[in-house]
């Protein structure tokens, strides 16, 4: 895959991250960073440039003599690989090392081109710098973190290799690497920009989409095992509603349910003519964590594209500072490097992903309350009810989890905290957004493991199987070979952790 020559997108990612397809950068895209990088060089002669010649942040006003100007980079790199806390998985720092790769090869930062050339080899050597969680508060961009990928190239710090953590001089030397050559403003143009957040970000995209698939498949089965009327699905009744995500929610839902035998036509039953009692024994809709789904997931899916685009936005652009731009011969000084619109997206993404996780806990505990649903046993309990427990301990595990995520769902983008002696009086804490909502999203993924566990059990009982529809029989056959149909009271931790990872790694 060549980087530079187009924008990347989502499904770039995905390939390049999980499926470790190989890039490169094409010749025209190093002449354009050559480009960038001579221009710079001459044109930051007798000038005062940020970052070239002059110090960082608030000491910017400090001119640097010409013989310090590379060490100048070096410690800027050394002095903010600063980073605490749990390492960032090497998933996310690769994608994060993409996306800043691909803001580099275009050419409007004025690095020197070994730097997109040594990236390139890291990514596809699977050779990912240790970076850690804290320290991003997102303004002059990921600093802290991005130090630590830039400590990387200029062959310093750690990284990870072949799946352990290792001196970077160390595997530099195995695989016959070299470090960047530092010449000009290598260390500022590496950290000051949104690419760790950008990374992260993308990946919460990807995994949020595959979830919301699982929560829609889900949320049809149940419809299903309750043998729900399909009104509250039906084209005219969400055509009413002039919202695209319901509309489009609602769509799949149908499509998952186009061959079920459970599902109930409101007129074969209830406009029928038949029912003259006083007290209607049967149930005439249902509650609303199954009849209102589109209403609740269309605002899931209307979000999740614009997080997308907005991402992808921010990979596909420039975002440090200073802008060098080589056709109109200038340097301009700003403030690309803010993070604001990935921390809003990221707040949105997890205010969203925490709705679904509430989805799919109220829809276990109607499963798993027979007084709700009068069709299952309490727990969907197989077994000898009082001397068996069925779910009875994983709902536990769900509820705790969803309350987590309520709690995580504040907002990081309204959280800033002036610092670097008030140069960076407002922030975006753009990173911190993005690792939450990954927390969100992992978190989420756990409890609809549980209430797929669930799903399957409650089919189990009601011996359904050959009634359910052709996607819902596909979903009960791929949990059912990892969870084996139980009476007897299991130890579940592993049979959840096992779905989970599933679910996260598979597409539906």
């Amino acid at each position: 895959m060549i980087i530079g020559k187009e924008g990347l997108v989502l499904q770039d990612f995905q390939d390049i991250v999980f499926s470790e397809t190989k890039i490169s950068i094409d010749d025209s895209v190093l002449k354009t960073v050559q480009d960038s990088f001579d221009f710079l060089t001459e044109f930051s002669e007798n000038k005062i440039i940020y970052g070239v010649n002059t110090g960082f942040g608030p000491m910017a006003q400090y001119k640097i003599d010409d013989s310090k100007r590379i060490q100048l980079q070096y410690n800027l790199i050394r002095s903010h690989a600063s980073g605490t806390g749990n390492p960032i998985p090497p998933k996310y720092v690769k994608a994060s090392m993409l996306a800043r790769l691909n803001t580099l090869a275009i050419g409007k930062s004025g690095v020197h081109p070994s730097v997109v050339e040594l990236m390139t080899t890291l990514i596809n050597r699977d050779i990912i710098p240790v970076v850690y969680e804290h320290g991003g508060v997102g303004a002059s961009g990921d600093l802290v973190q991005l130090a630590h990928i830039s400590l990387v190239l200029i062959g310093e710090g750690e990284v990870t290799y072949k799946g352990k953590t290792k001196p970077t001089a160390e595997v530099f030397k195995t695989e016959n690497l070299q470090p960047i050559t530092v010449a000009l403003r290598e260390g500022l143009a590496l950290m000051n920009g949104t690419s760790i957040m950008s990374g992260v970000g993308i990946l919460n995209t990807i995994f949020t989409k595959r979830l919301l698939n699982w929560v829609v498949a889900c949320s049809s089965a149940i419809n299903e095992i309750v043998k729900a009327y399909d009104d509250h699905l039906s084209f005219e009744l969400n055509e009413a509603k002039k919202h695209s995500g319901q509309q489009q929610i609602a769509e799949r839902m149908r499509s998952h349910l186009e061959d079920s035998k459970l599902t109930r036509k409101r007129e074969h039953h209830l406009y029928n003519g038949e029912h003259t009692e006083s007290v209607i024994e049967e149930k005439v809709q249902e509650y609303y964590s199954l009849r209102c789904v589109p209403q609740i997931l269309g605002p899931v899916l209307d979000t999740l594209q614009n997080v997308e685009k907005i991402v992808l936005e921010e990979v596909n652009s420039a975002n440090d500072n200073p802008i060098v731009d080589v056709k109109k011969q200038q340097v301009y000084h700003g403030g690309n490097f803010h993070g604001d619109y990935i921390s809003l997206e990221m707040d949105k993404l997890k205010l969203v992903v925490t709705k679904m996780s509430m989805l799919a806990e109220r829809q276990l505990n109607y499963l798993l309350n027979s007084k709700l649903n009068g069709i299952l046993p309490p727990f969907v309990n197989l077994g000898e009810l009082g001397l068996n427990y069925g779910m009875q301990g994983v709902q536990f595990t769900a509820v705790s989890t969803t309350a987590e995520n309520q709690t995580l769902s504040n907002p990081m983008y309204v959280h800033s905290i002036p610092n670097n002696n008030d140069n960076q009086d407002i922030v975006s804490m753009g990173t911190n957004a993005a690792l939450l909502t990954k927390k969100v999203i992992e978190n989420t993924y756990e409890v609809v493991a549980i209430e797929l566990i669930t799903v399957v059990q409650a089919i189990e009982y009601l011996k359904i199987q050959g009634e359910v529809s052709s996607k819902t029989k596909k979903l009960y056959d791929e949990i059912r070979s990892i969870v084996p149909p139980f009476k007897e009271d299991e130890v579940m931790y592993p049979y959840v952790k096992e779905v989970k990872e599933h679910l996260i790694n598979s597409e539906i």
